[in-house]
């Protein structure tokens, strides 16, 4: 989504800013981290339960001349986040992207040169996302799983490449704005407004999203949220350790009852998910879709509709996996899911 990308050195006004929240590190921190410090685990947002659920806070376009800040502000908040890196960076700094992931961060393909995608031929297109991935491997991090298109754009050329890669695409929910200006408090406020399971768009690079980091590590806990990894499987947020926590999450259930998601068959304007079921015979699973995306069409269920972005299916004697059709209407982000057992 960035517009453009600072180059060379940083404004006077723009230095200031970057180098409060290192400064504070350095205070308040045991020991400044450096690129070789150990990653100390600590309770996700000052303690906070989780109860909530878990939400994926990323950040692209790095590494930059501020990602050290960005990732001293956010271990020092208790917060990880996933870093979409170009590939052209990653070369540039691997050092860096290291840094990264010793920061207890997951490191993400946001293609080498930041082009629009879907202007590109799929030999093109898959080479930018391999150039990236061997960039990245090669500063000492696992393979990534998670792709992001610059500027959100997508199409079913684009998913074969990444299908080629064994990675999963990912959009958001929510966009920060800070790729255009936004303030401190909007950026703020853009995080106050997800959900479990929810991604948020953020960047690397913008001196407004670094200040908000402490507010935003403040906002989540308010709300007994925490900052989790986002699941190559589902492209929805769930806890660090893969398990689903919380509300949503793209798989839930209540008592013994779970549901759980896998893609199907995908088209340039839908696609199928396949839901499987387990620990109940009698279950109701409620899915949420996200607008202004649309259910086209089910099978092996009893559906209902209690509103445009809600369906509620029930078994009708053909067993417990059964699946449904998704319009994206622009928006790829898989629903929700929750089940409870009669």
């Amino acid at each position: 989504m960035q517009k453009t990308r600072p180059g060379g050195p940083l404004t006077l006004a723009r230095a200031a800013c970057a180098l409060v929240p290192a400064l504070l590190a350095a205070l308040l921190l045991p020991g400044t981290a450096g690129a070789a410090d150990p990653v100390v685990t600590t309770h996700q947002n000052g303690g906070a339960s989780c109860s909530a659920g878990y939400v994926g806070l990323t950040f692209d376009d790095g590494p930059s001349a501020t990602t050290r800040q960005l990732l001293d502000a956010l271990r020092q908040n208790g917060l990880r986040a996933t870093m979409f890196n170009q590939g052209q960076y990653a070369a540039a700094d691997p050092a860096m992207v290291k840094a990264q992931t010793d920061a207890g961060m997951w490191v993400a393909n946001h293609s080498y040169t930041h082009p629009h995608m879907t202007t590109l031929t799929q030999a093109q297109m898959e080479s930018e996302i391999s150039r990236t991935q061997q960039a990245l491997t090669a500063a000492g991090v696992p393979a990534p799983r998670l792709f992001r298109p610059p500027y959100g754009e997508t199409n079913a050329t684009l998913k074969a490449a990444e299908a080629a890669f064994g990675l999963r695409e990912i959009i958001w929910d929510v966009d920060s704005q800070d790729w255009n200006n936004a303030s401190t408090d909007a950026i703020v406020q853009a995080v106050g407004r997800m959900t479990s399971g929810q991604v948020i768009l953020m960047h690397d690079w913008p001196a407004n999203t670094l200040a908000a980091i402490p507010r935003i590590a403040q906002t989540l806990a308010s709300k007994n949220l925490c900052a989790g990894m986002i699941s190559p499987t589902t492209g929805r947020a769930v806890a660090p350790d893969g398990s689903g926590g919380g509300s949503g999450g793209g798989g839930g259930g209540t008592g013994s009852c779970t549901a759980s998601l896998s893609a199907g068959q995908s088209w340039s304007d839908r696609y199928n998910l396949n839901v499987s079921v387990s620990g109940a015979t009698d279950w109701t699973v409620t899915v949420n879709v996200p607008s202004p995306a649309k259910v086209l069409s089910t099978w092996n269920i009893t559906a209902t509709y209690p509103n445009a972005q809600t369906l509620v299916a029930k078994p009708n004697g053909s067993g417990d996996n059964w699946g449904m059709t998704i319009q994206h209407n622009g928006n790829w982000t898989w629903p929700t899911v929750s089940c409870s057992a009669a």
